[in-house]
């Protein structure tokens, strides 16, 4: 058991609206915060106590964070500047779970090696493999890159009549291909262990997706008490099995009632940004607990809720919600300087007791803006 007392400085690779998010949970505990990132001023740089600017991989940026211990808001920091890291810093998550995650084909592997269901796949090195797997797996095929990309970037969806070629992902490979799940949904699940070893699941999330990226979560999903089940011991399965240390989120496609695990993050994660209002304990104090070896907090859902992502110049969306929700809507930004395309700003998450009317008033809030 390594407990880290509260007045120690907690390191955090990556200065984005996670590490923001979990600086303001670690502040509230009582430690100090010191951040690597390569930008200056970045979301988790603005509330931290030291502020490093250098790269991800910079080891010597790394060290001089000078701190208690060391965690990762974003999986940008290879597995072997991790180990590298790992031998001079307390860094209880260690490598093992990034050198899994990074890779989308030694993701799949590892998690059919644990007994647990995913897409059927093939890896494609050529556009020749590229068309075996289309012969073995079928159309709609959807093709990644193995690694890098994120809420939709880095893939491809090929349909019956166009043309099998991986020239379109600008990437020299190797790629994965996945046949296309018809799903019903999709869920995730929030799962959190300790460095002592205790385990605990947020409540199923589902979440629906505009052009790759998140734009709502719904809490609880609305799949059968059944399909909750399967998907918190799929999450659970992947905790012991990887040896979790902080927070794991797994992505789910519910199809017919069972479950196909689609991706894995090994940190704090979109699809729960919902615990910060909603459970007694959010995911970004449930990680400082666990990598601290705190006992961890309680997850029981207080009250459904919609989470709402503001991509871009949404920001002003907020405003509107607040004012036609009043208190119900509990509004979270960023604080990046600029408004991009695809970029995440900020969320709202707003609490109810009655989902499907509220997701009706969302609804009618975001056409009156169109």
């Amino acid at each position: 058991m390594t407990f880290i007392k509260p007045g120690s400085t907690i390191g955090i690779l990556g200065g984005g609206q996670l590490g923001r998010m979990m600086a303001l949970s670690a502040r509230n505990m009582g430690y100090r915060i010191s951040v690597l990132e390569p930008q200056k001023d970045s979301p988790c740089g603005q509330v931290a106590d030291h502020e490093v600017v250098a790269a991800y991989d910079d080891k010597q940026g790394a060290e001089d964070l000078s701190c208690d211990v060391l965690t990762y808001e974003f999986e940008n920091i290879s597995a072997e500047t991790a180990d590298h890291l790992a031998s001079s810093l307390h860094f209880p998550q260690g490598s093992k779970l990034l050198l899994i995650s990074q890779d989308r084909l030694r993701e799949k592997e590892a998690i059919e090696s644990y007994g647990l269901p995913v897409a059927p796949y093939k890896k494609v090195e050529s556009d020749t493999d590229l068309a075996d797997a289309v012969s073995a797996l079928g159309l709609p095929l959807v093709v990644k890159t193995t690694r890098g990309g994120y809420d939709g970037k880095g893939q491809l969806v090929i349909n019956k009549g166009d043309e099998v070629s991986v020239r379109e992902l600008e990437d020299n490979g190797p790629f994965v291909a996945e046949q296309w799940i018809p799903f019903d949904c999709e869920v995730s699940v929030i799962v959190t262990r300790s460095v002592s070893g205790e385990t605990a699941t947020f409540p199923v999330a589902e979440n629906i997706h505009r052009n790759g990226i998140l734009h709502q979560s719904i809490v609880p999903a609305r799949v059968s008490d059944e399909v909750q089940e399967r998907a918190r011991k799929a999450a659970l399965t992947l905790a012991e099995s990887v040896s979790l240390v902080g927070t794991l989120a797994v992505e789910m496609f519910v199809r017919d009632g069972e479950i196909v695990i689609n991706e894995i993050a090994p940190r704090p994660h979109n699809s729960g940004h919902y615990t910060m209002n909603a459970c007694a304990t959010s995911q970004f104090e449930q990680h400082i607990r666990a990598i601290c070896d705190w006992p961890l907090g309680e997850t029981t859902l207080l009250t459904p809720t919609v989470m709402v992502n503001l991509i871009g110049d949404e920001v002003e969306r907020a405003v509107e919600m607040r004012k036609e929700l009043g208190s119900a809507a509990h509004v979270h930004i960023y604080g990046k300087k600029e408004a991009r395309p695809g970029r995440k700003m900020g969320h709202v998450n707003v609490l109810t007791s009655d989902v499907e009317a509220t997701l009706e008033q969302l609804n009618v809030l975001e056409e009156a803006k169109s």
